[in-house]
């Protein structure tokens, strides 16, 4: 028994009363009893995050000055700009500022945190270096790198980061109420485009599920028709998927040799991503690949976004 969960609203806002639905050969089956769902080869959770709650982020953004306008928003939470970046060229533009970042990490008092540098998404050099010192002086820290969201734009990159790492303590608990709800079951998370990831995928990118009942709600209603209730065409939708993983880099390749090395690194980090989305190794594939060039750029840069799926484990 594969066991779709969505997590609904209860009536007069007592909090997520969950609607089992129960997915086999034989079609859906619902209601589905706490007992027997602890008894499902796995269980596959559609939940949208939109109203979850927030932790508050420290943000730390790694270029040059900007306008007040333009500094990192991390409301609640703190954040901070220090020296260092790269140009999307991969040119470095200032040294890191090491003793920047341990002053912070150290002292703003928090476990959340998104790096952002300017040119991380072809050279996350100082992201990685950045994610080094706060691990050594809060080894308790969640963070989020900007780089493995792949959007050209810094602000774009830094929005999500921050969201990322917002959702992250509340995606830890879910996460946790599963395996205690349903322990020894597998779980697996609906991602915003139809997809699955298993528990520990969801706990690092709870970004990746923000709409993860919304998409799993149509899937359901495409295959078992408009009139059934939301919950359950939610939780048949999220039992239907299957896992996914996306890769969006950007790369700078001169000449077509360079540009296939660079695109096999991406599909390789793709079918590694689906494999730790739940995928079984031997299913992994890649999906779809596109390429682009980006406009108004020195020649050579690329947009380059890889889709990976799989099939679960055997139940």
């Amino acid at each position: 028994m594969i066991l779709g969960v969505a997590l609904e609203e209860a009536a007069g806002g007592q909090g997520p009363a969950p609607v089992l639905v129960a997915a086999g050969e034989g079609g859906p089956m619902w209601p589905v009893s706490r007992a027997a769902a602890r008894t499902a080869a796995r269980v596959c959770v559609a939940l949208d995050l939109t109203d979850a709650p927030t932790a508050p982020v420290a943000a730390i953004r790694v270029g040059g000055p900007c306008p007040e306008a333009l500094r990192p928003v991390a409301d609640p939470g703190v954040a901070t700009i220090v020296r260092g970046g790269h140009s999307l060229t991969g040119r470095r533009l200032a040294p890191l500022d090491t003793e920047a970042v341990r002053r912070f990490a150290a002292g703003c008092g928090l476990l959340d945190f998104a790096v952002t540098a300017t040119g991380s998404p072809v050279l996350p050099e100082h992201e990685l270096e950045v994610a080094a010192i706060i691990m050594a002086e809060v080894p308790q820290a969640r963070i989020t790198l900007s780089y493995e969201f792949g959007h050209p734009g810094l602000r774009e990159r830094e929005a999500q980061a921050i969201r990322n790492t917002a959702l992250s303590a509340e995606a830890d608990r879910i996460a946790g109420d599963v395996a205690r709800e349903l322990p020894g079951v597998p779980a697996y998370f609906a991602r915003s485009d139809g997809g699955l990831v298993s528990a520990s995928y969801f706990r690092r990118f709870p970004l990746a599920c923000d709409l993860g009942a919304t998409a799993s709600r149509e899937r359901g209603r495409a295959e078992l028709g408009p009139d059934v209730p939301d919950g359950v065409a939610a939780a048949y939708g999220a039992a239907r998927g299957q896992p996914v993983a996306l890769v969006e880099r950007i790369v700078q390749a001169r000449g077509r040799a360079e540009l296939e090395r660079v695109l096999q690194d991406a599909r390789d980090e793709a079918l590694t991503r689906v494999v730790s989305a739940g995928a079984a190794p031997g299913s992994a594939r890649i999906a779809e690949t596109t390429v682009n060039p980006l406009s108004y750029l020195p020649d050579g840069l690329y947009r380059v976004r890889v889709t990976a799926g799989g099939q679960l484990w055997p139940a």
